[in-house]
């Protein structure tokens, strides 16, 4: 059995409206961190006396690390926040890349950052290097907060561990996201003691005040975004599961009704963060696309069984309420620039292709959906597909494995001779990783500009 929603008046009114591309204000954004991470250099600089030997040289190291560490910490709380204008317009894949980055650097220079100063410590008290450890645990249990410091950092070490690419794929998905969520704790620990010893703030009342402002703001948007936000929307939309139906084996849809869904903002290629309040998935959290355009009373997802939480998705009952977050993700119709569009859809990443190919602005003959399955039966919600396509004058490809398994031609040279005008199209793209690069190089082969490729990965 498979869902149909194709046809809603909402979907049809959105695939008459004018292309208004809208640039992504990730350059800005950028030049401002960079901005701000000036004015640490320029604090700590204004506050170096003349460097006279090798302990103030080392002594003043440990400063800066130090200063651009608790900077970026506060930087990698704000990419957590889901602050609408960085996950909606930058991109929630790019931001939690960003993320992934400055925790990084962070817990880099916060090794730096204690070693050099611990270690300068040592040689004002007379010790050698070889004594550093026992200086850190003498000034831990000497100096104020450097107790809850030490925590902190443990923390934020023990985040960094289950992090590594290794580890974290061996992790189940909910254990890997609440010990992430230790980050916060990690933050709070650690600020204290940056007030109470750090030389900068003492001497410069201007600097303590900017730097609790700066925490300050990005504590506020955690608890606006992360926390009253999502209360706000499930309290005015109170969302139910209303069916569960199979697509194809292994791949589920799941039709969530509420009031007035229309209004939440969502569009079509974005995703929520779905809670359903079941036995055994209360506490769990996944990212989820919607698989067609928001209806006034009606969400879908459609999910592949690759998981513990997504396997049980099935086993769901109708009148099963759902604690949803977002609407996350910048791959929308926004994102288009040019007249032709080619979907690219791998596996289950049909989900927002399908949602896109109903909704986007175009005439017949702009719109090109290439699917990408091993089989035939894979091709979840085909029937939907090809009724949007009839009704659109839209073009419909798919690519599957042979009989012997030979996987099908995406190269260069096959785009080009599919679609000979492809370097004039948008392409949006969703699927496994290591397909999507591999569409993607030979997206640039075929000649498509990087400014027209827009992907989002929802792999993290």
């Amino acid at each position: 059995m498979t869902t149909t929603l194709a046809g809603g008046r909402a979907a049809r009114r959105q695939t008459m409206r004018r292309i208004r591309p809208r640039r992504s204000p990730a350059t800005v954004l950028l030049l401002v961190v960079w901005a701000g991470a000036a004015a640490v250099l320029g604090l700590w600089w204004n506050n170096t006396p003349s460097i006279a030997d090798d302990t103030s040289r080392i002594l003043n190291a440990g400063r800066i690390t130090g200063l651009l560490a608790g900077y970026l910490m506060a930087l990698v709380v704000l990419q957590m926040a889901r602050v609408p204008a960085l996950e909606r317009r930058v991109g929630s894949d790019r931001v939690a890349r960003w993320h992934a980055m400055s925790g990084r650097y962070t817990v880099s220079l916060v090794v730096a950052h204690v070693f050099l100063t611990m270690w300068g410590y040592a040689l004002q008290g007379g010790r050698t290097v070889s004594d550093v450890v026992r200086q850190t645990v003498d000034s831990v249990n000497q100096l104020p907060d450097m107790g809850k410091a030490a925590i902190g950092t443990g923390l934020l070490f023990l985040i960094a561990l289950i992090s590594v690419g290794g580890i974290r794929r061996r992790l189940p998905y909910d254990a890997w996201y609440h010990v992430h969520l230790l980050t916060y704790a990690a933050v709070f620990l650690t600020f204290w003691h940056q007030i109470s010893t750090g030389n900068d703030f003492a001497v410069e009342p201007v600097a303590k005040t900017f730097w609790y402002g700066l925490y300050g703001v990005v504590t506020a948007l955690v608890l606006w975004y992360r926390i009253l936000t999502p209360i706000r929307l499930n309290l005015r939309h109170r969302m139910r599961v209303e069916a569960v139906i199979e697509e194809t084996p292994g791949i589920v849809s799941v039709l969530i009704g509420g009031r007035k869904l229309h209004r939440m903002g969502a569009q079509a290629g974005q995703f929520f963060r779905w809670r359903f309040l079941a036995p055994g998935m209360r506490f769990s959290s996944h990212p989820y696309s919607l698989s067609a355009a928001p209806r006034p009373g009606m969400l879908r997802i459609t999910v592949k069984a690759i998981g513990d939480h997504s396997a049980r998705l099935r086993e769901l009952t109708p009148g099963t309420r759902v604690w949803a977050e977002g609407p996350y993700g910048a791959l929308t119709a926004q994102r288009r620039s040019r007249g032709k569009v080619l979907l690219v859809a791998g596996g289950v990443g049909i989900t927002p292709m399908r949602a896109l190919f109903e909704t986007l602005p175009g005439a017949a003959g702009d719109i090109t959906l290439l699917y990408r399955a091993n089989t035939t039966q894979d091709l979840a919600l085909w029937d939907e597909l090809a009724a949007i396509a009839e009704d659109r004058g839209a073009r419909l490809m798919y690519a599957v494995n042979s009989p012997d398994g030979e996987r099908p031609d995406i190269s260069a040279d096959r785009l080009r001779q599919k679609l000979p005008d492809i370097e004039q199209h948008d392409v949006f793209m969703c699927g496994p990783a290591g397909f999507a690069q591999s569409v993607y190089e030979a997206l640039r082969g075929a000649g498509v500009p990087a400014r027209r490729i827009h992907h989002e990965s929802f792999e993290m």
